[in-house]
């Protein structure tokens, strides 16, 4: 991971730069289908502030951090899967599988998931 999270793909979606579907908006947070979805739900949720990973939050980022799981909550919700069940993940640093270096929650659902993922 060695882009800047300022330069990364998720920050410049997050300006505006790179359009995307959007799935849920507010001034957080934005979520939007990931490109290579590994269930019949899988959607990223990235705050509008980058951040690297979720190693690297402080306690000043608390609001920041609530918002993020709050979106995934709705998310869930609008996509239809909240009943069933979702998994919602949050990888940090490549060993985690962090492959852009933007913090991102993934909320995959539509199918039961197995444990463990990898």
């Amino acid at each position: 991971m060695e882009t800047e999270v300022t330069d990364s793909l998720f920050a410049r979606i997050a300006r505006g730069e790179i359009p995307v579907t959007v799935v849920y908006e507010n001034e957080h947070v934005l979520a939007f289908p990931d490109i290579a979805p590994q269930a019949p739900v899988h959607i990223l949720v990235i705050p509008k502030r980058p951040v690297r990973n979720v190693l690297t939050l402080s306690a000043e980022d608390g609001e920041l951090a609530g918002q993020l799981l709050l979106a995934c909550a709705e998310v869930a919700r609008r996509m239809g899967i909240e009943a069933g069940g979702c998994r919602v993940v949050l990888n940090a640093g490549i060993s985690a599988g962090q492959t852009v270096p933007y913090l991102h929650a993934h909320v995959l659902g539509g199918r039961d998931l197995t444990w463990p993922p990898g």
